[in-house]
């Protein structure tokens, strides 16, 4: 690359002649580049040679344009720091002279523009005088950033002159600070404010390259200097820091760099599609237990994680010289730490040099202490530097394990010190099982943040259900939670719930012997050790049962409450089981599996009351409540007698009242009716719709309304399928994601009519579409899988169906089960993000032949695979 560097630029007489140059010259680089070890210095040299390659382009365009002489060509932006990356934009200014006019100088910019964008230079160009530059740069940030590092090309050295003094005067380092704080926040919200998204954008998002660059502007603004060295020189960071910042930055241009090249557009995302090509480009090669990518992206993470901890101490530190602060009063709150400007301060540099027990006491007095918003860059600082100090001795030391159960069980505020512990490696230090999982990626489908992520997320969503002003968000989790004992009991379990993830084996036993081992060393004893374990081994199990398993089976509740054994356990699981699936994305969670959830934790605890399950006893007690709701709605008594005569015992085993109600009132003179009747209201959950369909029993039926659902654009959650002793079906489905979710009205008559219409055709079954798959589902593909197996009564047989979700799937689902004649009782539709989780339970003649239920599950896997 340095040859290429070296040689001198060859006359160019043309425009096509600058056009062929241009892209050969950079062709030439990016081969250099791609070819060579991947290496922080050669993306470093790859951005320089780039840069000056455009350079020497624009300076002959801007000569073969015959540009007036009273005007310059400035490099702004990150063109103008010397970096260029392979598909970045190329921002250039042409300053203008103050009395600049006339026709003859507008031709000659355009020229210059024109001819720029015909060689392939995609260049983003403003043309304006320095009084015009510097009342743009007062009003607009963006643009005083951009101007900030403003680089001479060529044309009037005394015109960029007169720019560059008249900027420096203009600048105000306290205004610009303030302004590029509140923009970094907006920027890192618009991210989620976590450097730990699946699609980082390396770029953008929180510990990304603008982090640094924000670094350096504000130092820059501020006359601190413009480079690590300079700060260096000026006190605001140490030696080893400047090393740390060297070489994450380092590393994020070297990604960036091959992002771009390999993408072949600017892409500053590392998007599922691009993640394994750029991993490989680094030559990493995935193996059994980890993908090529992961090994990228955990090196991307902790990069991120250290530009993070970084770019905070070091804004501090320049708020602290910019604005005088660094001199503040401080209250003093013990002998090692004080408060000064709201933030906790170490007493002295070396604290935890002298004293390393100081360092999770530093938690400590954060959660104690009213007043300390956050931590002071001294003391991130302090701890950034006493990270070595955390050793195997450091974390067998009895005052801090003692420490750190205080802060276990400290009133409040463990999501703060959590979150905080793990910004500053200190968690991962101290408990060295939840360093493995930091910045480990998941690949199911449905969690969207790393491990550690989603683990602080879940001990964060324990927590708020024991603060009195989150109530609302979770009222019946809330009121469990207000009589439950030990609370910190339960954010051992969501501690340590995830943390054998990426290990290969069951994450849900590995996790449960590191709780063990974590309770025996920090004198958690007894039945809240057994409890911890127990949550750890089984968290995954209530979530299961709920969404799979019929509950209307006495056998299922009775097998869970022998499980649980107790109220108290019964509690802690369902509470650790609604934290955990609302901490894996925003998607997962919805009402109707809250519902599943809660209707199992009060089965179930009737269960322990002592007296088995006693479904004919709940059904007369369903029935009551059913007629005493027609009664308020001014029906006369005996009038359910047309339709609950023709009904048996699972029909009202698996309604509640409200349904079962509702179903009366809709079928009341259609209970042999010749034509399907199709009732629609929102469902009682608040989310979506709940749809009876009420039709005459036929093989395809249930077939033909999961197509109607397709086509129209509906998400099924949940199918409950039975038939009348008169050969009727009557199904009830929730459903959502129509874009009329809004108009519920208009919704509830197209459904009925539409229905109604897709029902009455007699012709064969369309033909499924092609349903979209995304991004994510293209890059990590999951392996179509089928279970078929009796249930435990050996009368009818449960179909498992996991797959990647798409649209369209229970549609051709349901015309395997149709063309084979199976009868379906009950659908368990469980979508976690992008992944499907669907039970079945099914009877029928073909069952019961080996060779055809072969058939039935080969067809099954081509209908989820096509």
């Amino acid at each position: 690359m340095a040859a290429v560097l070296d040689a001198p630029p060859p006359t160019a007489t043309s425009v096509t002649d600058l056009r062929t140059r241009f892209r050969d010259g950079k062709a030439t680089l990016l081969a250099h580049f791609l070819e060579a070890r991947p290496s922080a210095p050669a993306a470093a040299t790859l951005l320089r040679a780039l840069s000056k390659h455009v350079d020497e382009t624009l300076v002959a365009l801007w000569e073969h344009a015959a540009m007036p002489s009273g005007t310059a060509l400035l490099a702004v932006g990150g063109y103008g720091r010397g970096e260029l990356f392979p598909q970045s934009d190329v921002d250039v200014l042409i300053l203008l002279p103050p009395t600049a006019t006339g026709d003859a100088l507008k031709t000659s910019i355009e020229a210059f523009i024109t001819a720029c964008w015909d060689i392939g230079l995609e260049i983003g160009s403003s043309v304006r005088s320095v009084s015009e530059c510097i009342a743009m740069a007062k009003s607009d940030v963006t643009v005083q950033t951009a101007l900030l590092e403003s680089r001479y090309l060529c044309g009037s050295r005394r015109v960029f002159n007169s720019f560059r003094v008249a900027n420096t005067q203009a600048m105000d380092p306290k205004a610009f600070l303030r302004a590029k704080a509140l923009e970094m926040v907006q920027r890192h919200r618009k991210y989620e404010d976590t450097p730990y998204a699946l699609e980082p954008n390396c770029k953008e998002s929180p510990g990304g390259l603008r982090d640094l660059q924000v670094v350096i502007w504000v130092a820059r603004a501020a006359g601190l200097g413009k480079t690590w060295a300079a700060l260096a020189a000026k006190g605001l960071i140490t030696p080893f820091e400047v090393k740390q910042l060297n070489r994450n930055e380092g590393l994020l241009k070297l990604i960036r760099a091959r992002l771009h090249a390999i993408a072949g557009r600017r892409e500053d995302r590392l998007v599922f599609d691009l993640q394994t090509a750029v991993a490989e480009s680094f030559g990493y090669h995935g193996t059994h237990g980890q993908r090529a990518s992961e090994v990228l992206m955990k090196r991307y993470y902790w990069a991120a994680k250290a530009v993070t901890q970084l770019n905070q101490i070091l804004m501090l530190n320049i708020e602290e010289r910019i604005e005088g602060s660094q001199d503040a009063p401080m209250r003093p709150i013990n002998a090692k730490f004080l408060e000064r400007g709201g933030m906790l301060e170490v007493a002295s540099d070396d604290l935890y040099q002298r004293d390393p027990h100081a360092i999770l006491e530093t938690f400590l007095v954060y959660q104690q202490t009213v007043g300390p918003k956050g931590l002071s860059a001294r003391t991130l600082r302090a701890l950034y530097n006493a990270r070595d100090l955390m050793d195997a001795k450091f974390r067998h030391d009895p005052v801090n394990r003692a420490t750190f159960m205080k802060i276990l069980k400290w009133s409040g505020g463990q999501t703060h010190v959590f979150r905080l512990m793990n910004q500053t490696s200190v968690l991962g230090r101290y408990l060295w099982v939840f360093r493995r999982i930091v910045g480990q990626m998941q690949h199911d489908l449905f969690h969207v943040y790393t491990v550690d992520q989603h683990i602080i997320m879940v001990v964060r969503n324990v927590r708020r259900f024991f603060i009195p002003e989150h109530a609302h968000e979770y009222p019946f989790c809330s009121q469990l939670a207000s009589s439950f004992d030990r609370p910190w009991v339960l954010y051992i379990a969501a501690l340590f719930h995830d943390v054998a993830k990426g290990r290969g084996g069951d994450h849900s036993e590995l996790g449960a012997v590191e709780a063990r081992r974590f309770c025996k060393d920090h004198g958690v004893v007894g039945e809240d050790a057994a409890l911890i374990e127990f949550l750890v081994e089984a968290h995954l199990t209530m979530s299961r049962i709920a969404q799979k398993e019929d509950l209307s089976d006495p056998d299922v509740i009775e097998a869970f409450a022998k499980l649980v054994h107790d109220e108290r356990t019964l509690t802690a699981l369902y509470l650790l089981t609604v934290a955990d699936i609302r901490g894996t994305s925003p998607k997962v969670w919805n009402a109707w599996k809250g519902k599943l959830l809660e209707d199992l934790y009060r089965l179930t605890l009737r269960a322990l009351g002592g007296a088995r399950p006693n479904m004919d006893a709940e059904v007369e007690a369903r029935k009551l409540e059913a007629r005493q709701m027609l009664n308020l709605a001014s029906f006369a008594p005996g009038v359910q007698h047309e339709l609950w005569n023709t009904l048996d015992l699972s029909y009202f085993a698996r309604h509640d009242a409200a349904d079962i109600a509702w179903h009366t009132r809709s079928l009341i003179g259609h209970v042999q009716t010749p034509t399907p009747v199709v009732r629609a209201r929102v469902s009682p959950l608040g989310e979506g719709l709940q749809v009876l369909v009420y039709a005459r029993d036929q093989q395809d039926l249930f077939a033909r309304i999961c197509g109607y659902f397709d086509g129209a654009g509906f998400n099924i959650l949940d199918a409950k399928v039975h038939t009348t002793r008169i050969g009727y079906a009557l199904d009830t489905f929730q459903i959502s994601g129509s874009s009329y979710e809004t108009h519920y009205r208009d919704l509830i008559l197209f459904v009925e009519n539409q229905l109604t219409h897709a029902l009455a055709e007699t012709g064969p079954l369309p033909e499924p579409g092609r349903g979209r798959i995304s991004r994510r589902v293209k890059s990590f593909p999951i392996t179509p899988r089928i279970t078929l197996r009796p249930d435990e009564r050996a009368q009818r047989w449960l179909l498992g169906v996991s797959a990647s979700d798409r649209s369209g799937l229970l549609f051709s689902i349901a015309r395997v089960l149709a063309r084979h004649h199976i009868n379906l009782q009950l659908a368990k539709i469980t979508t976690l993000g992008e992944r499907v989780e669907d039970t079945f339970l099914i009877d029928g003649p073909a069952l019961q032949q080996n060779r055809v239920q072969l058939q039935i599950e080969t067809e099954l896997l081509d209908a989820l695979a096509s």
